[in-house]
Formats: C-alpha cells, sequence, structure tokens
C-alpha cells in the first residue's frame, strides 16, 4: 500500500503550497490515474510472480514440465518443516494481496487477483483442516500416482540420471507420507474404514520381481544411439535400484497399510465427525461449487433435479415398451449380456469409434478448436479395480498428447449404453477440448493456465454429455437412457454426498439411492459412493456447474433472439480458462452485451 500513497508525496514536496492554490489540470490528474493504475498492476504481478515461484518449488513435478532441469530429479519435499514454511508464505502472499487496492487494476487483473486469493485461501484451508494426513482415498494413493514418473520420456542419459535420482528419493517420500498418515491416525483424521476394503490390492500390484516392475521398464528399452556399454551400466543400476530399494518400499507399506492403518481407521463415514468437520464440510461444498450454497440447499436442489430425470427417464422405458417397473428396467440394463462388451479391445475399439464421432460435431459448435490431440488407453491396470469408470488424463508438455482412460477391468460391469456419455464427457467437446484451450492460451498467467477449478471443468464435462443430445448421438433409445442415467447420477451426487456428509446418512442409504435411482451397475454404485466419502464435497461441483453453464446460456439464448451463435457462445464459456462461476456469469454478461452491440452494427450496415 505504500508504493501507492509515494507518487503523491513527492508531488506534494516538489510544489509546495501551489498545490492548496493551483488549479489541478486534466492531464494531471490523468497522469496520477495511469501512474496509480500502472502501479497496482505492477503490485499485482509482482504477487503473482511470487506465488508461482512457490508452486514451483513445491511441485518439482511440474517445474520440470516446464523445463527447470534441476526440478527433474527432485521429488516433492512433504517434511513438516516444508509444509509449514510453504503455510506461512502463502499466508504472507495472502495478506499482502488483501491490501491491493483493486480499483487501479482492470477487468482482467481483477479476475487474476480474485482467483490467485481463492487458490492460495484454499491451501491454507486445506493446510488447516489437515488435508496431508489423508494421502490416499479410496480410488488409490500416494504410492499409485509416484509410480508415473517411470513413464517419463527417456531420450538421453540425463532422462535416466534424473529417473535414478528420483528412485533414490523414494524412500524418504514414502517415509515422509507415512508419517502424515500415522498423525493422521493419532487424530482421527483418515478414510473410512469401509471405504479401504481391497485398497491393499493397489499396493500388492506393485509388489513384482524386479524385471517386471513397471519401474524397471525404462531400463529395458534404450534409444539406439546409447552403446552397448552405457546400457549394460544402465540395467545393472536400474535393477539395483528397483530390487533394493523400490520394492521393499511397497511391501512395507503394504505390511503398514494391512497390519496398523486400515485396522485402525475411522469406522463414520461423515466429514462433519472429523475434527472441525462441519466447517470442513461446507469449506469443501464452497470450494467445489464456486457457488454460495449450504449444504442442505445443494441436498433440496438434488432431490429436485432427481424427480425432473426420473420422468425423463420413464418415458424411455415406455418408448421401449418395457413391461415392467423402474427397478426391473435397471436390473435387466444391469444383467443382459447385449449390454456389455466381450472384450477389453471390443470396449476400447467402440470408445474409439465414438470419439472419432465426437471430433466430427465439433466445427459446427466451437470457433477455437485446441491444437493438442488425445489417445485412448485402459486404465493402468494396478488401479482399475477400485477406480472410476472412465476419466481424462492430460499432459502439461506441449509434445504429449492427453488421454482418455477407458476403465476395462470387471467388463461385464461396463455397460455400453453409458459409453457415449462418457466419451463426451471425458474426451470432446468435454475434458480433453476444455483443459488442452485453458494451457493454449498463453496470455493467461501460469497459475491459470494450470490450475483446474472442478465447478467449470466437470460442469462443463456434464454439459458436454448434453451438448451429445442436439449433435445427433443417443440415437439408441437405451444410450439415451445411458445419458440420463449419467445426468441422474450427478444429480444423485448432489443428495448421496450431502446426505452421507451432513445429514447423517448412512453409507446403505446412499448405495441405495443411488442404485434405485440409476442404471449404474451395483460396482459401480458402489465404488462410486466410497469415492463420495473419502473425497468430500468433490462430486457436488458436477451438477452446479451445468446447471450454471445451462442458465446462462438460456440467459443468452433469451437476449440474442435468432441471432444467438452457439459457436461465439461456446467459445466465450472457453476463452478465459478455468474460472468459478461467479467469474463465469460475469463474462457471458459481457458476451451478451458485445453480441448485442456487434447486431445493432449490422442492423445499421
Amino acid at each position: 500500500m505504500r508504493l501507492l500513497i509515494l507518487p503523491a508525496l513527492i508531488v506534494f514536496s516538489l510544489l509546495g503550497c501551489q498545490v492548496n492554490t493551483t488549479p489541478q489540470s486534466n492531464a494531471d490528474t490523468i497522469d496520477r490515474t495511469a501512474t496509480s493504475k500502472t502501479i497496482a498492476e505492477q503490485d499485482l504481478q509482482t504477487l503473482i510472480d511470487k506465488s508461482w515461484t512457490l508452486t514451483l518449488a513445491h511441485s518439482p513435478e511440474l517445474a520440470a514440465s516446464l523445463g527447470d532441469v534441476e526440478a527433474a530429479s527432485k521429488l516433492t519435499d512433504l517434511s513438516p518443516h516444508a509444509l509449514a514454511q510453504k503455510n506461512q508464505q502463502t499466508l504472507e502472499i495472502l495478506d499482502t494481496l488483501s491490501k491491493l487496492n483493486r480499483k487501479d487494476l482492470s477487468k482482467e487483473s481483477i479476475i487474476n487477483v480474485n482467483m490467485l486469493q481463492a487458490q492460495l485461501q484454499n491451501d491454507v484451508d486445506l493446510y488447516h483442516f489437515n488435508d496431508h494426513y489423508l494421502p490416499i482415498t479410496a480410488e488409490s494413493g500416494f504410492h499409485a500416482y509416484i509410480a508415473s514418473i517411470a513413464k517419463s520420456r527417456f531420450s538421453r542419459m540425463e532422462d535416466y540420471q534424473q529417473y535414478m535420482a528420483k528412485l533414490t528419493l523414494m524412500p524418504r517420500y514414502f517415509a515422509q507420507q507415512t508419517y502424515w498418515l500415522k498423525q493422521g491416525m493419532a487424530k482421527g483424521i483418515t478414510p473410512a474404514r469401509v471405504t479401504l476394503n481391497g485398497f491393499e490390492d493397489s499396493i500388492s500390484a506393485f509388489i513384482v520381481e524386479p524385471e517386471q516392475s513397471g519401474y524397471f521398464a525404462p531400463f529395458t528399452q534404450y534409444p539406439d544411439h546409447f552403446s552397448a556399454t552405457e546400457k549394460a551400466a544402465l540395467t545393472r543400476q536400474g535393477l539395483a535400484l528397483v530390487s533394493h530399494t523400490v520394492l521393499p518400499l511397497y511391501q512395507q507399506f503394504y505390511d503398514f497399510m494391512t497390519q496398523q492403518y486400515i485396522p485402525n481407521a475411522r469406522i463414520d463415514i461423515a466429514a462433519s465427525t472429523l475434527p472441525d468437520g462441519v466447517e470442513f464440510y461446507q469449506n469443501r461444498v464452497n470450494y467445489y461449487t464456486t457457488v454460495n450454497l449450504s449444504a442442505e440447499q445443494v441436498h433440496q436442489l438434488g432431490l429436485q433435479e432427481v424427480a425432473r430425470i426420473r420422468t425423463e427417464m420413464d418415458a424411455i422405458i415406455k418408448q421401449v415398451n418395457f413391461n415392467g417397473s423402474f427397478a426391473d428396467f435397471l436390473h435387466f440394463l444391469r444383467n443382459d449380456p447385449q449390454f456389455y462388451p466381450k472384450t477389453a479391445k471390443e470396449l476400447l475399439k467402440e470408445a474409439a469409434f465414438i470419439a472419432k464421432k465426437a471430433d466430427a460435431m465439433l466445427p459446427k459448435y466451437f470457433g477455437k478448436l485446441p491444437r493438442t490431440p488425445y489417445g485412448i488407453e485402459p486404465v493402468p491396470a494396478e488401479i482399475a479395480p477400485k477406480y472410476t469408470t472412465g476419466r481424462y488424463s492430460g499432459s502439461n508438455r506441449d509434445d504429449e498428447p492427453g488421454y482418455y482412460w477407458v476403465n476395462t477391468y470387471a467388463l461385464d460391469k461396463r455397460p455400453l449404453y453409458e459409453l457415449e456419455a462418457l466419451t463426451l464427457h471425458e474426451a470432446v467437446p468435454g475434458h480433453h477440448l476444455q483443459i488442452s484451450l485453458n494451457k493454449e492460451l498463453a496470455d493467461l498467467p501460469n497459475f491459470r493456465r494450470y490450475s483446474y477449478i472442478s465447478a467449470f471443468g466437470e460442469g462443463w464435462g456434464l454439459y458436454s454429455e448434453y451438448l451429445g443430445l442436439e449433435a445427433g448421438f443417443y440415437q439408441d433409445p437405451y444410450s439415451n437412457f445411458g445419458r440420463l442415467t449419467y445426468e441422474m447420477w450427478r444429480a444423485a451426487r448432489l443428495v448421496v454426498d450431502t446426505g452421507m456428509h451432513a445429514k447423517g446418512w448412512t453409507r446403505k442409504q446412499a448405495i441405495d439411492f443411488m442404485a434405485s435411482n440409476t442404471a449404474l451397475s451395483m460396482h459401480n454404485v458402489t465404488t462410486e459412493i466410497d469415492r463420495y466419502i473419502s473425497w468430500p464435497g468433490q462430486a457436488l461441483s458436477y451438477k452446479i456447474g451445468e446447471l450454471t453453464i445451462k442458465r446462462l446460456r438460456a440467459k443468452a439464448e433469451s437476449a440474442l433472439g435468432a441471432d444467438f451463435d452457439i459457436r461465439a457462445f461456446h467459445d466465450a464459456v472457453l476463452e478465459n480458462g478455468s474460472i468459478p462461476m461467479s467469474v463465469l456469469e460475469q463474462m457471458i454478461d459481457q458476451f451478451i452485451v458485445q453480441q448485442q452491440a456487434l447486431i445493432k452494427v449490422n442492423n445499421q450496415i
């Protein structure tokens, strides 16, 4: 704040009493205003740079992907000192940010300052609520995610040296994560025990012979320009590291989880029963939805959406002349072999076919498309048993594609009638298109280019499923029912997430509600409910975000009438990257005004 005052003090000391006796010219006023705006913008940029430097310092993987050679040999330091220091530095930036003179900032800078403040506040909130005590969820954990270091690009000797340096740091990394798990045990901050049933399988999948380990894979094939001597030396070193450093860590972690942690995990499923749990859950509701709704308001909205979607589902059951109740129809969908792939290859091929159809629809609905392509891969086998049905996996590198992951585990639980909706959500026009465009917004500060706001991203994904209806997908009534059951799935999330975490629902109540209202297989229902238990609030973002985008589209259509351009609207939604729903509303309001002005000009020509 002192920097904003300094120019006025300098002017006063130079002009003396003339300030009080000489009228100030318009030019002087303009100069002062311009100087003030410039200083405010500079102050904001300094804080943005300081925050990004802090992010990179504590995220070596991100730093390495952006070209930091030194970071490529590091793993994140999760020691108590490192986390406390990061939290303190974050608080200092937040404090300075709160004192920034926002009236002197441009509209774009105001978006930046609000989003930076929200990001930093979330970091502080997570530290306050001891989120670092929970490096695992019902789906997976740090032990599986760290394995991605073996899937880096290996084309130079330096790549292997950096990889081996990270392998040598893994004992520290596992020790730090286990330390936080033990702290959580002591304070009652653990996942609910029921969600950890079978969790040990995600660890045992890594306990294999050294030569069969994914960590050893980089040492089984080398670039052609490596000499035989270099290959032999690297193979020897790699085998020793995997055998004596990496694999013992997984055995130790397996023993700790099965003998100590899982048997002593908490019985309660509700986030509200954690220390400061009621405050924590409402904090997560606000963070993941980016709107100001109470848990009870979200719950009631969910019940309304469930009732609306159920009416549409009943209409399809009538359309296909099914003789039976809603429950009977769900049983039919879950058990008739005609709806399920017989092989993993069949499932992947069908997903690829749908994805190419989706690619072809894009020019009709979007003016701007991303340059980054995407591929299709199965969910990694080591995490597939407890993993969701599909997911998008992006890359921070501009020379690598994104991937649409399809879960090929338990094929009799992967209905084909849901595959169109899943593909539109995870690939295009859903996550791949939105996330890739976000990363290609070179003018955005990095903290926005590489961030993900769940309400925006997941809301867009669910809206993309709906957009497929307009684009001619879901010609089969069963696939349209699959779309509706996916929408029902997201609406039911509003009910069961708040039900379990804020209203005292049991896990069985949540499973029964989800099973009786969606066509998800019972396997998927169970894994989803366990996901919501171990990830409070995140599941709310989908439906809240989608409803907001639909409402804003209706607003634009009403205001622009026959001149409404769907391509221009979608480009306007995506042009600022991942933003909170409140900011999106402001941007669409501006879009409407700009379009109205353009229409007026065109009509005058």
